[in-house]
């Protein structure tokens, strides 16, 4: 049998980094882990090849070759799986799909011949004994949640690494939390579920064994979600891991504001070579907090929160939502006023929308406020909704468009970045990640584009050198910084009409 793993491509997006990977002269930001992790599920005798459209094209050829073409996707990738989906059937190959865009929508895609939902642990087998029989139906689907101490490490060896900028892993699946607007409950549960201390090492052996040494993204829902086993053994043993191999990946992750709360948490983090948070924020507007049972982060101050976290040595990049019902007119003020004096420099703001299953779905269809076509474009920062808001629409996004506009001018996002690094004490002082050539080709780009082609250049040129004459220690990160800021600028430009940047091609 062959099977043939694509995985679609991104629009250009907030988290998309098309802009800065271009810099970087990467082709992606990560690799398709559970594409990845799918194919090591699937029998060891057969033929598998992976194409990430993100990285390279999919060929005619390609398509003709497989027997199976397995597909997954997030929502925002739906217009390529359209595409994908179209020439598999112009050339009569079978299609098998599954991932949180199918599993959330499967009944906008009764062209394909198998929908494999859920988590692939339980469902994958099944189909394949079936098809081995051949009988393999068009859906399987199961609420179970499996145990991912039996998940297999991801099949590397079908990936071309230098092509990315950095790599992931999967530790846990779950959140213990319930936000109202929030389906990670619906595709992977309330209760965090953990891989072992073993595991974990063996996937950090697997791509140290191929020569990765570079950031790893931990992918995880909230990885903070079992901080006893964090404290007792997973962090323990990624500090000795790192230390016996002279740190060589810096490690990000997604967490809840009350990383704040656990001093240990934050030092062991550190000590294990996290550099960088991902913190759903949302609102400073505590009204629209409750509201969408955001508890973590209410009766905290919490920029006091952020900065916290920030002076133990770690980088926060937050979420941050407008379009609650309780949001006052001076919410685009205040989300300007906080985020500017967070220091949080990668600040994702998008509309509030309903994802279909969540309790805010079931609300708002209650209420009659669900637009007519209540599917979601899964892109934070493209202004669409698919509900009615309390505030009036144009207010609304006119006000969103403001914000974008503010926080991503180059002067107010170098002064962010400025803040930031007044807050950030890097505690370890250890080498991170040996310096590459690419690293070398990144710097001298960035200098191209931001420097000499970008007409904000004059901002940059003055972050640099106050940077480098005041916090010299910081100067390698204000590059990577500068260059987000340029792919931020390069997306909210669609949306708030600032003509005239040019993306580098």
């Amino acid at each position: 049998m062959k099977a043939l793993l694509v995985y679609p491509r991104y629009p250009d997006t907030f988290w998309s980094f098309r802009h800065a990977l271009r810099i970087a002269g990467k082709k992606a930001s990560f690799p398709p882990l559970g594409l990845l992790t799918v194919a090591a599920m699937l029998p060891d005798d057969w033929d598998k090849k992976l194409v990430d459209m993100n990285v390279s094209p999919l060929s005619n050829d390609d398509i003709k070759w497989a027997d199976y073409v397995f597909i997954s996707a997030m929502v925002v990738q739906k217009d390529s799986v359209r595409e994908v989906i179209e020439r598999c059937k112009r050339f009569d190959t079978k299609i098998v799909a599954g991932g949180p865009l199918f599993t959330a929508g499967y009944e906008y895609f009764s062209d394909v011949d198998h929908l494999v939902l859920d988590e692939a642990e339980i469902t994958l087998a099944p189909f394949l004994e079936d098809l081995e029989k051949g009988c393999a139906q068009h859906i399987y689907t199961s609420k179970e949640r499996p145990d991912i101490t039996k998940t297999p490490i991801p099949q590397w060896s079908l990936l071309d690494m230098k092509k990315y900028s950095s790599t992931n892993i999967q530790y846990s699946r779950g959140c213990p939390y319930n936000c109202e607007f929030c389906d990670i409950i619906i595709l992977n549960g309330n209760v965090p579920r953990t891989k072992s201390r073993e595991q974990i090492i063996a996937e950090l052996d697997a791509l140290y064994n191929r020569g990765w040494r570079d950031g790893i993204f931990i992918v995880d829902d909230n990885f903070i979600g079992n901080k006893k086993k964090l404290k007792a053994e997973i962090l323990p043993a990624i500090i000795e891991w790192q230390k016996a191999r002279k740190y060589p990946s810096m490690l990000l992750t997604e967490t809840s504001i009350n990383l704040a709360d656990d001093e240990e948490l934050m030092y062991l983090m550190v000590e294990a070579g996290f550099d960088t948070v991902f913190i759903g924020i949302e609102s400073p507007n505590e009204d629209s907090l409750v509201e969408c049972s955001k508890h973590q982060n209410i009766k905290r101050d919490l920029v006091a929160s952020v900065k916290k976290i920030q002076n133990h040595g770690l980088q926060v990049q937050g979420g941050f939502i407008l379009g609650f019902d309780n949001d006052p007119l001076s919410i685009f003020r205040s989300q300007i006023n906080f985020i500017q004096r967070s220091g949080i420099v990668t600040a994702m703001v998008g509309l509030l929308n309903a994802p279909p299953g969540t309790r805010l779905y079931q609300r708002l269809k209650k209420e009659n406020r669900l637009l007519e076509i209540t599917t979601i474009s899964g892109d934070n920062t493209d202004c669409t909704m698919n509900f009615v808001p309390k505030m009036d629409r144009e207010t609304l996004l006119n006000g969103y468009k403001s914000i974008l506009a503010t926080i991503y001018s180059s002067k107010e996002y170098y002064r962010r970045v400025k803040t930031f690094f007044k807050e950030y004490k890097p505690r370890r002082k250890k080498r991170m990640s040996q310096l590459q050539l690419w690293h070398v080709r990144a710097f001298l780009r960035s200098v191209w584009f931001l420097g000499i082609r970008d007409r904000d250049r004059l901002h940059y040129w003055r972050f640099l050198f106050s940077t480098l004459f005041k916090r010299p220690q910081h100067f390698p990160l204000s590059i990577a910084l500068a260059v987000y800021g340029f792919h931020f600028r390069q997306v909210v430009s669609k949306y708030v009409g600032n003509e005239g940047k040019q993306a580098p091609t």
